[in-house]
């Protein structure tokens, strides 16, 4: 799996929470200390969490899992969106729709429609139809791709979220706790830690530690895949003994049938 170090942490701000003022009590024992009115993350206890996080993304994604990547706000979009392209996961980095996962038949009828849109303009249907109706048209398919564009190739409910702020992107939580379906988080220490099966006590606002978790998730699905796809192969000594045994095989067979010919015509 991916090997991100404390040192690393350190220097793409892992460590740095939110204001003391506005922190959640059950973050206390994530919490090292304080510095200027901010508090600072234990990165002793953040590393092993993190750790045991990207091993069970590796290993959902060696089974053929599905991880849907989620981060909506302005820091994270990009980010979100690159590692999911990586690694060729869905994503959701403009607005989390209610219902997305506890609604998922309706979703898909407007993925079905997305993708109508995305054919008529590859076909040429819409140079048949007037301005207006064109300019209708693909209003609604930029809607639809800004909201479902990183679903589309969905086909059913994921088998884990990878979220980016707990707290802001608490209705997609809710919706995958309902369902069962497990939530890796990055929580910072303003935010609650309900419903989070695997926690990464860590800043969720600074665009490098943002860009630390989602990189090395990435790559962890992408090692699953390799380990996946990694046929069984003889050692090399292995394969040069079965070699040697083949060949002295057709010697023997070889050797057989022209003792049996000699016999023959002796007889």
């Amino acid at each position: 799996m991916p090997k991100v170090t404390m040192r690393q942490m350190l220097e793409a701000g892992v460590h740095f929470g939110h204001q003391t003022r506005y922190w959640n009590p059950k973050m206390a024992p994530y919490i090292f200390g304080e510095r200027n009115k901010i508090h600072i993350i234990n990165l002793e206890q953040t590393l092993p969490m993190f750790n045991d996080a990207m091993n069970f993304v590796g290993k959902l994604a060696s089974r053929g899992g599905k991880v849907l990547f989620v981060g909506t706000k302005r820091s994270a979009r990009e980010a979100v969106r690159e590692a999911a392209l990586a690694c060729k996961m869905p994503y959701v980095d403009h607005r989390w729709l209610g219902g997305m996962l506890t609604n998922f038949k309706t979703v898909k009828q407007s993925i079905r429609r997305l993708k109508e849109l995305e054919k008529m303009g590859e076909d040429g249907s819409l140079e048949r139809l007037n301005k207006k109706e064109v300019l209708m048209l693909k209003r609604e398919q930029e809607k639809l791709e800004r909201s479902l564009g990183g679903i589309k190739e969905m086909k059913g409910l994921p088998d884990a979220l990878f979220v980016i702020d707990v707290g802001y992107e608490k209705i997609a939580v809710q919706e995958a706790k309902k369902l069962g379906i497990p939530v890796i988080g990055v929580v910072d220490t303003n935010n609650p830690l309900t419903n989070i099966d695997y926690i990464i006590p860590g800043n969720d606002d600074a665009i490098r530690a943002i860009h630390l978790y989602l990189t090395a998730a990435s790559d962890a699905v992408r090692e699953g895949h390799t380990s996946a796809a990694i046929p069984v192969v003889d050692e090399p000594e292995a394969v040069e003994q079965k070699a040697t045994v083949a060949v002295h095989d057709k010697q023997d067979k070889a050797d057989n049938g022209a003792e049996t010919e000699a016999e023959s015509k002796s007889a």
